[in-house]
């Protein structure tokens, strides 16, 4: 069922494109009415126009807090075209039957985002008759388009020019979209309101961003259903968060099979931990957790390097990348059976000896993450039956001034590159968590482990490259010498790790009589 457009009401906060939009649903025979500025932009323009309360016979009141809240306007929206009885009211009342309802909404997430805006800015900034207008179309989708968003423009117009009207389906699909953008705007108000605003001396205030937020709105939108989630009897699909972050749920597909569940998984922990590093890395990733870490001059070398920690496990893994891959390091990733890579950028050279390789999934990370507009994108969530955890994420990295030393010894300048370097790598390891490293090298990893000193062993029974001489981090405390001890037993020279046991005094102690050096970073890495 195609729906004719006759009448538009066109009232928005955001202009772009509306000009053009608006002359050409003119040419089209369209009668065009507005409110406000954006009646002033279409007369400026030359473009015929009436008013909402020339249409209504009541003047815009209250400083403009009410314009469109009338009968006649919402009658003309909500009128069942197939309805007898509607259709007598509509002829009773003279109701203008609006075909074509063009609304976005006062800008309220923008002007909270504003340091200097006054609580009467905000809420003034609070829409009322956009959202009425908004679902007023959407609810009567069957007879009235409703658009939203600028970017619906020019395909209406296109379908209009097509087929002379709007079909059915458009219609949905701009109504489900409208309810989403009145949900997304309202959450926004809510949260404002919980989080920001506290009575005071009987006067209320705004206060900056809580911490943890009294309320907080997962806005959430379906990217794409996978094959299945961690396992091919259950369900799956990746969701986007509108505005925040980019991240690899943003990451671009260059190549390869459909990406499943544990692959974005994997591809996350590579991305978060390759930008870690400011110099060339890799990251070769295996259930989330590294198994080769490596920076070099170049990414070929860092990958080399990477694969050198356990090339067992890195068969089938997800390579992560800081750096745009070039044909060398191309060539060296198709010698393995890999699931997928992720870089910022891929040579062209690079791309066909990749291309080879079919099945291989080719991630483009266009943007580096960065800190989002949505207020929530700095925290981690996890789910639990009947709640959700909400932390802020684990930013801390390396911070030499915090660093204390505890025993006799002290680290070489070569010790402390490789403490460095394996406490950033530590940090990205389940827990339990034992690195072993060296200089811009992982040797190997104990991740997951129930007790600190089964970890050690893990670590280096792992190890595939000489143990001795090499450094361990642990992302916390040891709570007891032993792990110390069998630390020494393979020849490991220095240790970084939290401190803040009961028993530190022993585990110093500990490593005194085998020589080692000990720095305290004062700092926990867990990651369950």
């Amino acid at each position: 069922m195609t729906l004719k457009i006759r009448r538009a009401l066109l009232s928005v906060s955001d202009k772009r494109g509306l000009l053009e939009f608006a002359q050409r649903l003119h040419l089209q025979g369209v009668e065009l009415i507005s409110t406000g500025g954006t009646a002033s932009l279409l007369r400026a323009a030359h473009l015929p126009v009436r008013d909402v309360s020339e249409v209504t016979g009541f003047p815009e009141i209250l400083s403009g807090r009410v314009k469109t809240l009338h009968p006649k306007i919402h009658g003309g929206l909500l009128a069942v075209r197939q309805s007898p009885e509607h259709q007598r009211e509509v002829e009773a009342y003279g109701l203008p039957l609006i075909d074509l309802v063009v609304v976005n909404l006062y800008p309220f997430v923008q002007t909270v985002a504003r340091s200097e805006a006054t609580l009467t800015d905000v809420i003034e900034n609070i829409d009322i008759g956009g959202p009425t207008l908004i679902r007023a179309a959407a609810k009567n989708f069957r007879d009235v388009a409703v658009i939203v968003d600028p970017s619906d423009y020019e395909p209406l117009l296109e379908e209009l020019q097509t087929h002379g009207g709007i079909s059915l389906a458009t219609r949905l699909r701009l109504a489900q979209k409208a309810f989403a953008h009145v949900a997304e705007y309202d959450a926004a108000i809510a949260d404002f309101f919980a989080n920001r605003l506290r009575l005071a001396d009987e006067e209320v205030r705004v206060e900056p961003e809580p911490e943890m937020p009294m309320r907080l709105t997962l806005r959430l939108q379906q990217q794409e259903p996978l094959r299945y989630g961690e396992n091919p009897h259950q369900k799956a699909a990746l969701y986007r968060i509108p505005r925040d972050e980019p991240g690899v749920a943003a990451a671009r597909q260059l190549q390869g099979k459909e990406l499943s569940f544990n692959n974005y998984l994997d591809l996350d922990a590579a991305w978060a931990l390759v930008t870690e590093f400011s110099e060339p890395a890799c990251v070769i990733i295996k259930h989330t957790n590294p198994c080769g870490v490596a920076t070099g001059e170049t990414p070929a070398t860092a990958y080399r390097k990477a694969l050198a920690t356990d090339p067992v496990s890195a068969f089938g893994g997800i390579v992560g990348f800081n750096r745009p891959v070039d044909e060398e390091t191309a060539q060296a990733l198709a010698e393995l059976f890999l699931e997928a890579i992720i870089a910022p950028g891929y040579e062209r050279e690079a791309l066909t000896v990749l291309s080879r390789k079919k099945n291989l999934r080719v991630m483009l990370m266009e943007r580096a993450p960065a800190d989002g507009d949505e207020k929530w994108s700095g925290y981690d969530l996890k789910r639990i039956h009947g709640g959700i955890l909400l932390q802020t994420r684990d930013r801390i990295a390396w911070d030499s001034t915090a660093l204390r030393i505890v025993t006799r010894r002290e680290p070489t300048n070569e010790e402390l590159a490789a403490l460095r370097f394996a406490w950033i790598v530590c940090k990205h390891v389940k827990s339990n968590a034992i690195v072993l490293a060296q200089p811009g090298q992982l040797i190997g990893v104990g991740a997951g482990q129930m007790s600190r000193v089964d970890a050690v062993k893990l670590a280096a029974m792992k190890a595939s490259l000489p143990i001795e001489g090499s450094v361990l981090a642990s992302d916390a405390f040891f709570p007891f010498r032993d792990g110390v001890d069998e630390a020494a037993r393979h020849g490991v020279r220095a240790i970084i790790q939290p401190g803040g046991s009961i028993r530190d005094a022993e585990v110093i102690a500990a490593a005194d009589e085998h020589g080692l050096a000990m720095v305290f970073t004062g700092v926990r890495h867990f990651k369950h």
